[in-house]
């Protein structure tokens, strides 16, 4: 096992920043790049979706392959496959041959977020996970605070061409950097070596029967939420062209806040899972403030900065947990169950919440949100086994 300050993590760190630096810097522009194509609104939407689907899709095989070929291995090519087509976007802007691309780069993304996460839990002690998790999400967030609002302005000074390059040469670099990542399961761990680590994950308490499926469910119910106001906040309040950028930067800047914090006190207190319903219950606050926003600024701010901690709090709880209830044996899977919660809740924030806001307005669509977060929120706390 290697410390969090230790260079196997931080070189992880380093090529996780790269690559999801490539991934942000190119998710806002190309839906541009096809509607200017000729696609119209539902070509640049397709874009992403199929985008984001194959990405699900290759999450779940992704644990099987950690298990034959290593994390290192798996997390090479996922970064390959996400940057090196990136180039081949500025050959056409029709909608198929972009789509081919988005497969390949989709398939990139599912090795790259699973592989990344489940080799923070295979290189750090779990006595340390938290903190590896919040640093880890550091890593993935910083990259989308900065590129997501830069992508379409790099394009129109470096032409779409040379965003397309750039956000290549991102992930292929990462792919070099991955190659000196050395540690636990970095390749085919033997069983022995995986006993061990068994041995020394005794550190961490999940809290309770409900561990495995509470984190998950946490997670896509604070996805959706968050999904739903990266779509829609921007409809919701047209003419707010200040408050809109500011409510979305703040969604994601309260995530890396909020992963921090859950890091710090899970290593401290030792047991996972507690800061579930704490979450859980902050993002169903959240999104009361922006429905009753009605479009206002500064509640559509607060209500979105107050999402965005929540679900940083889940975000960094939920992985330890699942970590923490699956062993080192699984932690591929684990890696997995999250990701995939994660992109499917996002997935379903635009999708789902809008089917309801089409017919029935964005405050039916907000309060299902919210209400369905309310919900669960007992239902994911930690129940304590008894004694015996």
């Amino acid at each position: 096992m290697t410390p969090v300050r230790g260079w196997p993590f931080r070189l992880l760190l380093l090529a996780t920043a790269l690559g999801f630096g490539g991934y942000a810097l190119l998710l806002p522009v190309v839906p541009l790049w096809v509607s200017r194509g000729g696609a119209g609104e539902f070509g640049a939407g397709l874009s992403t979706g199929v985008l984001m689907a194959v990405t699900v899709a290759t999450q779940l095989g992704v644990p099987a392959l950690l298990r034959r070929v290593g994390h290192r291995a798996v997390l090479c090519s996922g970064m390959v496959l996400l940057g090196a087509p990136a180039p081949l976007l500025a050959l056409s802007s029709d909608l198929g041959p972009v789509l081919a691309v988005a497969v390949l780069r989709g398939v990139g993304f599912g090795l790259l977020t699973v592989a990344g996460s489940a080799l923070v839990a295979e290189l750090v002690d779990p006595s340390e996970h938290g903190r590896a998790s919040a640093w880890f999400g550091y890593a993935v967030g910083l990259p989308q605070l900065l590129f997501l609002p830069a992508g379409v302005a790099v394009a129109d000074v470096l032409g779409f061409a040379g965003v397309f390059v750039a956000a290549g040469v991102g992930p292929v670099l990462s792919a070099v950097v991955v190659l000196f990542v050395r540690g636990p399961g970095t390749g085919r761990a033997p069983a022995r070596a995986t006993a061990v680590r068994e041995a020394g994950h005794r550190a961490v308490r999940t809290g309770g029967r409900t561990v495995r499926a509470a984190p998950v469910l946490a997670m896509l119910a604070c996805s959706t939420a968050q999904g739903g106001i990266i779509t829609f906040g921007p409809l919701l309040a047209p003419g707010a062209t200040i408050a809109v950028p500011l409510a979305l930067f703040l969604t994601a800047l309260g995530a890396l806040v909020g992963r921090g914090v859950a890091g710090e006190i899970t290593d401290r207190r030792g047991r996972a899972g507690a800061l579930l319903p704490v979450g859980t219950a902050l993002a169903a606050a959240g999104m009361v403030l922006v429905l009753l926003s009605g479009g206002a600024s500064a509640l559509l701010v607060v209500g979105a900065a107050v999402v965005g901690t929540g679900f940083g709090l889940v975000q960094n709880d939920a992985m330890v947990a699942l970590f923490a209830a699956a062993g080192p044996r699984s932690y591929g899977t684990a890696s997995a169950a999250w990701n995939v919660a994660y992109d499917a809740g996002t997935g379903l924030g635009a999708s789902g919440l809008g089917a309801i806001a089409e017919p029935f307005g964005f405050a039916a669509a907000f309060g299902v949100s919210a209400l369905f977060l309310l919900v669960l929120t007992p239902a994911v706390r930690p129940v304590r086994r008894r004694p015996g």
